[in-house]
C-alpha cells in the first residue's frame, strides 16, 4: 500500500490550510531543495508533442527519494469543456525503488507554479514593490495573485486578458479575498506603474504579448507561459534588456523565453543565488527576468510538502499497486490457481 491524495482531499486540504499558507510553506521547501540543487537528477523534461498538445514526464532524484509528475499542456482543451494541464505525481524510496506516495498534480501544479514564481520574486523583485500586472486571467492567474500576496504582500493587481469572461472569473474569485483589482482593456494600460509584471497564457504560439515599450526601469518580470518549444510570450528585445534568471538552463533553452536567443545566450541558474554564487538584482533600475517554464526539483519539493502536511490525517488514503507476493522470486504465486478443496 501506499499514501494516497485525490482530487477531493486535494481541494479539502488545500480549503483547510489556505492557498497563501500552502504557498508561504512550499517556498521554504523549494528554498531548501534548490540550495542542494548539486544533489539532484537533472535532465529536460521527457515531452510527446502533437498537434493538440504535450504530455510530458518529469523526473529527478536527490539520491535518497526520486519522483516524477505526468503533465499534459493542451491550449485548445477549454473550448472542448477540459482542463488545459492535469497532472499526477509520484514519489519513490531510491533505496527499494518502491512507490511511497501518489498525489494529483492540477492543483498541486498551481501551487508550486505560484510558489516558484513567489520564491523567485522575493530574492529578484525590489523590496518596495507594491502593484503587480497581471497579463492573462487563466487557471493559473488566481493562485499567482494569493502567491505574491502571502510572500511578497502584493494586494494592488491590474488586470488584462483577451477574454472577458476570464477578467470577470478572476475578479469573482478574488475580490472577497481582499485584493484591488483594477480591470485594464489592454496591455499598454495593465502595465503602468507595475513593479511585477506576470505573463502567463495558453497559447501554444511564438507570441508577443509584452513588448519592449511596456517594461520600465526596475522591473521584475514573471514570464510563465512560454513553457514548451515554439511557445513565447515577450518580444526577443525584452531578453536583451534584462538579466535573465531560469531554472534548469538545458530545459530552458528549449521551451521558455530564451529559445528565441542563441545557445550562449548568458543566463544565471537561480538556485546559485540562494547559495550566493551569483548576484540576483544588482540595482534597483535593473530589469530582472524569471524565465519560468517549470522544473522536476520543483515538484518534488511540492510533492513532499503536500506528504508531510496530511500525513496522519484522513487527508490521504491507501491505494494497492505494488504486487508483493509472500515470496519475492514467486510472482506467479498472485496469479496461479489453486484448485478448491474437496
Amino acid at each position: 500500500m501506499i499514501k494516497f491524495v485525490d482530487v477531493t482531499n486535494m481541494a479539502r486540504w488545500i480549503q483547510r490550510d489556505g492557498v497563501e499558507n500552502i504557498i508561504t510553506g512550499m517556498v521554504d521547501y523549494l528554498e531548501r531543495d534548490y540550495k542542494r540543487w548539486a544533489r539532484f537528477d537533472k535532465i529536460p523534461r521527457v515531452a510527446s508533442h502533437t498537434p493538440f498538445g504535450v504530455i510530458e514526464l518529469m523526473p529527478t532524484s536527490d539520491g535518497e527519494e526520486y519522483s516524477f509528475k505526468y503533465v499534459n499542456g493542451h491550449p485548445s482543451n477549454p473550448a472542448r469543456g477540459f482542463q488545459t494541464v492535469t497532472a499526477f505525481g509520484v514519489l519513490a524510496d531510491v533505496d527499494n525503488g518502491y512507490p511511497t506516495f501518489e498525489a494529483e498534480m492540477t492543483l498541486l501544479t498551481a501551487l508550486r507554479t505560484a510558489a516558484t514564481s513567489a520564491m523567485v520574486a522575493k530574492h529578484l523583485a525590489r523590496p518596495d514593490s507594491k502593484r503587480m500586472a497581471m497579463i492573462g486571467a487563466g487557471s493559473q492567474s488566481e493562485f499567482q495573485a494569493l502567491g505574491f500576496r502571502g510572500v511578497l504582500g502584493i494586494e494592488d493587481l491590474t488586470i488584462y486578458d483577451i477574454d472577458p469572461a476570464a477578467v470577470e472569473k478572476f475578479k469573482r474569485n478574488l475580490e472577497p479575498l481582499g485584493f484591488n483589482i483594477t480591470v485594464c482593456s489592454s496591455v499598454d494600460e495593465a502595465v503602468v506603474g507595475a513593479d511585477i509584471i506576470t505573463t502567463c497564457t495558453a497559447d501554444k504560439a511564438q507570441n508577443q504579448i509584452l513588448a519592449e515599450r511596456h517594461v520600465a526601469p526596475g522591473v521584475h518580470l514573471n514570464a510563465v507561459g512560454g513553457d514548451c518549444p515554439g511557445k513565447t510570450e515577450l518580444e526577443e528585445k525584452i531578453l536583451d534588456m534584462s538579466k535573465v534568471f531560469v531554472e534548469f538552463p538545458e530545459q530552458t533553452r528549449i521551451e521558455g523565453e530564451i529559445q528565441q536567443k542563441p545557445a550562449d545566450f548568458p543566463v544565471v541558474e537561480f538556485w546559485k543565488v540562494l547559495t550566493g554564487e551569483e548576484t540576483g538584482r544588482d540595482n534597483p533600475e535593473q530589469i530582472t527576468l524569471f524565465d519560468d517554464v517549470g522544473f522536476a526539483i520543483n515538484d518534488f519539493s511540492a510533492l513532499r510538502y503536500v506528504r508531510d502536511a496530511v500525513a496522519g490525517t484522513d487527508l490521504e488514503s491507501e491505494i494497492d499497486i505494488i504486487a508483493n507476493p509472500d515470496d519475492p522470486k514467486d510472482l506467479f504465486s498472485l496469479v496461479a490457481h489453486v484448485p478448491a478443496p474437496l
